[in-house]
């Protein structure tokens, strides 16, 4: 493990249901610890299935580190809303936003992994993706 959590790529979990992210967030913090700035996010600001712009940039906040932020999404709506997030954040800190092309469970875990020994942002992305089917 290397240091503090400000050390560390964050990680952040872009779910249509809450629970779902939640329930996500927890695996991670369970076999990861305290290493990895984690944020999720989830539903609709009615509280329906969906997700938030503004939900995704405040858990992208929560979880921001100088090394980088690496975001799970569970499908395209939520890919589609992390990407505008990021572009609303803008430059300098958009080129430290990554989207994974990873399932959102096993992507999470694997990325905080590799993040919580120290890997730079490229790598804990491409820890996460190497869980894709080509």
């Amino acid at each position: 493990m290397n240091g503090s959590p400000e050390d560390n790529v964050g990680i952040v979990i872009v779910s249509h249901s809450p629970k779902v992210a939640e329930g996500t967030a927890d695996m991670v913090r369970q076999m990861v610890g305290d290493e990895v700035k984690l944020a999720w996010c989830g539903g609709d600001p009615s509280g329906g299935l969906g997700t938030s712009v503004e939900s995704i940039i405040a858990a992208i906040e929560n979880a921001w580190t100088e090394k980088g932020v690496a975001i799970l999404v569970d499908l395209g709506g939520a890919e589609t809303n992390s990407e505008m997030a990021i572009e609303i954040i803008g430059e300098p800190r958009s080129e430290k936003l990554r989207i994974c092309n990873a399932p959102i469970v096993e992507g999470a875990v694997m990325a905080a992994t590799e993040a919580s020994g120290g890997a730079a942002l490229g790598a804990v992305v491409a820890t996460a993706e190497e869980l894709s089917p080509l």
